[in-house]
Order: C-alpha cells, then structure tokens, then sequence
C-alpha cells in the first residue's frame, strides 16, 4: 500500500514509526485535527499520541494550531516543504561527514578480503565497487549477471571512468568498450569453470570476484594489491587475447587456437573443485 511504504521511506530517513504514521496521518486528513483523531487514523496507542506529535512539532514537521473549540489541532508541514528540509539536512550530514570522518580512520594494517555466499550480496558489493570507481573500470561477466550493474556503470562513464567490459555471450546492450568472448563459447566455459564468473575491479585498488552456478553463489571483496591485479589482469588479458586473435584472423588463427597442442592442453586441465558449503 502506498500509505505503508510512504511510512517505511520516512522510516529510513530518520523518523520512529509513530512520528511517520502520525504525519502520513496529518497529511491525508486536509484540516487540522486533534490527538484523539490522529490516534484513530493512524493507529499510533491513544497513550503515546501527544509525545508523538510534540516530537514532530520539535523537528518543524508539524504546528500546533488553535481549534474553534478553544482546543489544539494539529498540521503537517507540507510534504514538499518537508522533503526540501530532508534532502538539505541529509545534503549537510553528508558534506560533514565526507569532511570529517577519514580524519578518524586509522593508518591501513591490514588488506581487506570478505567472502560474499549471496547472489544479492554480491551484485550489490560489486555496485558498490563501481560507484566508487575514478579512473577504470575492468568488468567480465555473462549478461545477465551484468544487467543489475549497468546503470551504475553508465553513471560512471558520465563522470570520466574508462570501462572495459568483456561479456560472456551476445549483450544486445553494452556498456563501455565492450569486446565479447567469442573463442570458447559461454557454454564452453561455464562448463570448464563450473560457474559463471564475475569480476568487477576499480582503479586498481579493490575488486569482487565471484562465481555463480545455478542458485548457487561464492564470491569476495577485496582491496588487496595482489588479488586486484589478478583480477585487472584477467579481464585484461581476455581483452588482449581477442584483440590478437582479430588482427591475426586472416592467418590460421582459428585453426591455431582450434589445433595447437599447448591450447589443447590447457582446455583439458581438471574440472576446479567446487566451493565449500
């Protein structure tokens, strides 16, 4: 319902949810009311009522107001008045924050690896590594896996970020210099690997890595120096690999990388273990 998720928004910007109720309340009753009927309409406990509303008059959300009856009546702050308050006030937190709170950060002893077992998890660390991004961007993975991560990396071509992408199968929607794995088939290497893998790295100094088969997920962030570069690197090197292959393609290329013994040899390499449970 749209009254609950409008509770559940002001929630997550700092209000209890009695102050939300009681202003969602306010709002859709158009004309002042006392705390007996904001208790009805909203159900916040008849007990609590007047703290609730004394605490919205103290943040400016509310204004207490003179009934005919020589009562008190209760008004919302206009929702856009409201928001507008919201968004400066979060503006502001965020200015102070950005300012101050690195100061507090102790000197770095040691690297960062965290291990991330859900899909959701995953996908919103690997987010979270894009937005953060200032320089590059290096991403591989299968489109779909891709697709929860593009607005974010649109976002960050915007800003300057340099992207490169390699995909793993056709992606009618690309996004940065995108070359797509066509040597082994995504079917081939997903069964050579076990998985799906997908890798984000940015500005070379932190990384997810993870793998995804079936409904099943393992993965980690990093900002390790060694464990980034092998990430770069392997995007990197895919990226190398097809660019050789197209400028070589009139020379027996296929037929090299279809024949050579050495190629052969590493596509027959043991099936990886699967990740622990």
């Amino acid at each position: 319902m749209p009254q609950q998720r409008v509770v559940e928004e002001l929630r997550n910007l700092g209000m209890s949810g009695y102050e939300a109720k009681a202003y969602v309340a306010l709002v859709a009753a158009g004309e002042p009311v006392n705390g007996y009927e904001v208790a009805k309409r909203s159900g916040v406990p008849r007990s609590t009522v007047y703290e609730t509303l004394g605490k919205l008059v103290g943040r400016g959300a509310a204004y207490e107001v003179r009934a005919d009856d020589d009562g008190v009546g209760y008004v919302p702050l206009p929702p856009e008045a409201l928001l507008d308050r919201m968004r400066r006030d979060f503006d502001s937190s965020v200015a102070t924050l950005e300012a101050d709170l690195p100061g507090l950060a102790s000197p770095e002893q040691v690297r960062m690896v965290h291990s991330l077992n859900e899909r959701a998890a995953l996908v919103d660390r690997a987010r979270d590594v894009v937005v953060g991004a200032t320089a590059e961007l290096f991403v591989s993975g299968w489109p779909d896996d891709l697709a929860g991560l593009k607005p974010a990396v649109r976002d960050a071509e915007q800003t300057g970020v340099q992207v490169a992408t390699v995909v793993f199968g056709r992606d009618a929607d690309p996004v940065g210099w995108t070359t797509e794995h066509r040597y082994s088939s995504p079917e081939t290497v997903e069964a050579n690997l076990g998985r799906r893998l997908l890798v984000v790295a940015a500005d070379r100094t932190k990384a997810v890595i993870g793998g995804l088969a079936g409904d099943r997920t393992w993965g980690l962030y990093t900002d390790d120096p060694a464990a980034v570069l092998l990430a770069v690197d392997y995007v990197r090197h895919d990226i190398a690999m097809h660019r050789v292959a197209d400028h070589y393609a009139d020379r027996g290329f296929a037929e090299f990388w279809g024949n050579d013994p050495g190629i052969e040899r590493l596509r027959d390499l043991p099936d990886p273990p699967g990740p622990r449970s």
